[in-house]
């Protein structure tokens, strides 16, 4: 391994997790499940790979918290029982054993449910459609519906959920949770000035769409305790809305992180399409963005399966750990490519076509 991917395979101390390496595996959709949401044989084999193939930290896809409004995907996994909780058990030893650690990432899908068997019609800050059009990879069609305005006991009950998720996968042994806030699902959403119209204290001004990320944060933290891992993963632009970004550019990036440094927070996770162009135009990027206001350990995700790119990132210290999709997609073994100075193929998007399922990718190898 060359001088140059050094930063990659420093250990890194994230709360009570003590990491072999900085390179991640990011959240990433498969819709594998059951039908009843519970973790499958196929994907212990899946999560499996990424730790044995040298990977330090192992995010989980979005796992729904609930059965009211939280799942957005059928086959999505779920840790909203004790039989979903008991599905992730076998996966997260797996992982463990192979020498990584894994976190379980919470999601609320909100106005961007497109698949969901306990509840009919969505759940949203405000009665906004959102733009564009159901994922079909995620086997849905058609525009996305026109949410409800999530009543006060639904906000409620939705931090609830996150809570009780949060409780089962510390007892499903995943080593932390991160908080999805980001790429336009529920949190992102309250979030959102265009889609978050509520007169009420969760909408308004920044600091009240804050609110309801705040109340969420508190909420996991209190349950969990201090001796578990918690994070949250934050973007500017949506699986719906690519181009969005924040109006008020680096003064609101300021009052994000700066909110969330003041939170229970072991992490923050950003996402970009390519995590190292400024976020605004000109300037820092958002992850620099988030060193600078939050002050946390830092993963950045974005375009990153460049081993010289990623490594310059870490480097140059805009972030602490990077996270790979499209790079963990296309090699498993990723870290142990980069330190055996073996090539890194191109990402084949055949592996997310009909479906971004786990039995279409393996059809595709």
């Amino acid at each position: 391994m060359g001088a140059p991917h050094q930063h990659l395979f420093d250990p890194l101390a994230i709360g009570p997790m003590l990491l072999p390496n900085r390179v991640v595996v990011a959240p990433m959709t498969r819709v594998s499940a059951t039908e009843q949401g519970r973790a499958t044989e196929e994907m212990q084999r899946y999560y499996r790979s990424f730790a044995e193939g040298g990977f330090g930290l192992v995010i989980t896809e979005g796992i729904y918290t609930d059965k009211a409004y939280s799942q957005g995907y059928l086959r999505q996994p779920g840790l909203a029982d004790s039989a979903q909780c008991d599905a992730w058990r076998p996966i997260v030893r797996d992982v463990h054993a192979s020498g990584a650690r894994m976190v379980a990432q919470l999601m609320h899908a909100g106005a961007l449910s497109q698949g969901n068997p306990y509840r009919s019609g969505t759940r949203g800050p405000s009665a906004v459609r959102p733009k564009g059009e159901q994922m079909s990879f995620y086997r849905g069609a058609g525009p996305y519906a026109l949410p409800q305005a999530m009543s006060g006991d639904e906000i409620v009950e939705a931090i609830r959920g996150f809570a009780d998720a949060a409780a089962r996968a510390r007892e499903a042994g995943f080593d932390g949770v991160e908080i999805h806030a980001a790429n336009g699902y529920l949190l992102d959403q309250f979030l959102s000035e265009a889609i978050n119209l509520r007169e009420d204290r969760y909408g308004g001004m920044l600091e009240r769409r804050l609110l309801l990320i705040v109340e969420v944060v508190e909420a996991v933290r209190h349950v969990v305790g201090p001796g578990f891992a918690v994070g949250i993963r934050i973007s500017q632009a949506k699986v719906n809305d690519f181009a969005y970004t924040w109006s008020g550019a680096e003064s609101d990036a300021a009052l994000v992180f700066g909110t969330l440094r003041k939170l229970p927070l072991d992490y923050l996770h950003t996402t970009e399409f390519e995590a190292w162009k400024p976020a605004f135009g000109t300037g820092p990027s958002l992850a620099a963005l988030a060193k600078r206001y939050a002050g946390l350990p830092l993963i950045a995700n974005g375009s990153l399966h460049d081993p010289e790119r990623a490594a310059a990132l870490v480097g140059s210290g805009e972030a602490d750990a990077v996270s790979l999709g499209r790079g963990a997609l296309t090699h498993a073994d990723w870290p142990r490519r980069v330190r055996k100075g073996e090539p890194i193929d191109d990402f084949d998007r055949a592996i997310l076509s009909p479906l971004a399922d786990l039995a279409n990718a393996a059809a595709r190898r």
